[in-house]
């Protein structure tokens, strides 16, 4: 999973489900609250929120302190990295480090939540109730993951017993292997929703590691007495957002025999029963299950939802090219909690993050900007152990593959396999975070 890509966990959560602490502290409130003044504050120590910091440091046009990073995470997760927990391929314990420890000491570190902001007054207030003033503000804070918005979920993933989990989650990736080497016979169904979610590819991506595991075991096969049979149930119209790699999903799917049951966005469960809505006819549709691999629906977080700075979706509301704010010049966004029409992944983000920083830094300097996001990101799709479909593209659907000259990237490959699986979480805690990575473009000098 690219998750994502990518940005830091549910920013502000209360609890990822029943019975399970929130990934986050918070800080208590004091009594007497103060302001601090800084150069630039970015929210969030995420993929974006880290990348952004480390390059802005980098660029030498800041003293010690003059950059500030607010966060409430005492982890920061390869996120990425639980579609590989979700296989068996990693464990979760090697995909995180203590978020302290990433950022250099030369940035301020504020290890709190956000309550508002006060774009008017370039103020971003603490939930300890200080004030953070800025000269300008970077906001990165991730995607919100909301369990509670499938009826039954919560529970069943908090339940041991029951087959239900999810990769999306540090507490849920690692309970995905089980219910799948657990499953001798039966129907097992992996869902996707409607609406945003980080890294469109992952939901499938769990299902084809299963298929594959279930295939060597001797428990699937592409006829009809296979012991397993395997349904995907997703909120769109088709496999996958972009029509080239769609096809060849589709494809694939056929050839193994995996139901698709498009349009069918997952309301609740019901013990062993899944509960759909058609997305096109608005009627439910209920489908038993022996094992259940849910997506969450996600959205964006409250606190940006609720202020000035939010689109009509909840999101930054950010122009396209520049990663600048539509009414704020000196307000920008990168990552999940961008409002940018591409995929959510980490690897947008490495696009990202050297756009806004040269443009940010072009602002600073009175300079007209001159960096421009070409909405690139990547999804490394699993289709089987030892094998990737490297997914590249940019808005609208584009594909913008590093490879495509010399080979077709929708044809599933060994070596994008070892890319997904030992590169990608390689660069990602020596190189990106550290503000080195530049995606395709390399190293960051």
């Amino acid at each position: 999973m690219t998750l994502l890509s990518s940005s830091s966990l549910a920013f502000g959560n209360k609890a990822l489900f029943a019975g399970q602490t929130t990934l986050r502290s918070y800080a208590t409130v004091r009594a007497a609250s103060v302001s601090r003044n800084h150069r630039v504050v970015v929210v969030g120590a995420g993929a974006a929120g880290l990348g952004l910091s480390h390059q802005l440091l980098r660029s030498g046009k800041f003293a010690p302190k003059d950059i500030a990073v607010v966060d409430p995470a005492q982890w920061h997760h390869y996120q990425p990295g639980w579609t590989l927990v979700g296989g068996n391929l990693k464990n979760k314990e090697d995909l995180r480090r203590p978020l302290a420890n990433l950022i250099n000491s030369k940035l301020q570190f504020y290890n709190d939540s956000v309550a508002a902001f006060v774009p008017d007054q370039n103020t971003v207030t603490l939930s300890n109730g200080d004030s953070l003033c800025y000269e300008h503000l970077v906001v990165a804070p991730g995607i919100s993951i909301n369990y509670d918005s499938i009826k039954g979920l919560p529970e069943a993933l908090a339940d041991k017993s029951a087959p239900v989990s999810t990769i999306y989650g540090y507490e849920t990736c690692d309970k995905v292997f089980p219910t799948i080497s657990n499953l001798k016979k039966g129907t097992a169904i992996f869902t996707q929703p409607t609406g945003v979610v980080k890294c469109a590819g992952a939901p499938q991506k769990a299902m084809w590691l299963a298929l594959d595991h279930w295939k060597r075991a001797g428990l699937y096969n592409a006829s009809r007495n296979s012991p397993i049979n395997i349904t995907f149930a997703t909120g769109l119209p088709v496999m996958f957002g972009v029509a080239k790699y769609s096809k060849e999903l589709n494809r694939l799917r056929e050839e193994r025999n995996v139901e698709g049951l498009f349009q069918h966005d997952l309301e609740s469960i019901d013990g062993d029963k899944a509960i759909f809505v058609r997305v096109d006819t608005q009627e439910r549709v209920t489908k038993r299950f022996d094992l259940l691999h849910v997506v969450p629906k996600m959205g964006a977080h409250k606190f940006i939802k609720e202020s000035q700075l939010a689109d009509g979706a909840g999101f930054v509301d950010v122009d396209d090219a520049t990663l600048r704010h539509n009414k704020y010049p000196n307000v920008w966004a990168a990552g999940d909690s961008a409002g940018l029409p591409t995929s959510k992944t980490a690897a947008a983000i490495t696009a990202q993050a050297p756009v806004l920083v040269r443009n940010l830094l072009q602002s600073l300097e009175g300079k007209t900007l001159d960096a421009s996001y070409n909405g690139y990101t990547s999804c490394p799709l699993l289709t089987e152990y030892n094998k990737v479909m490297l997914a590249e593209f940019g808005y609208g659907g584009k594909p913008m593959e590093t490879f495509g000259r010399v080979i077709d990237q929708s044809v599933p490959r060994r070596a994008f396999f070892h890319l997904k699986k030992d590169f990608f979480p390689w660069i990602y805690f020596n190189a990106m975070v550290k503000g080195l990575w530049g995606g395709p473009n390399g190293f960051i000098r």
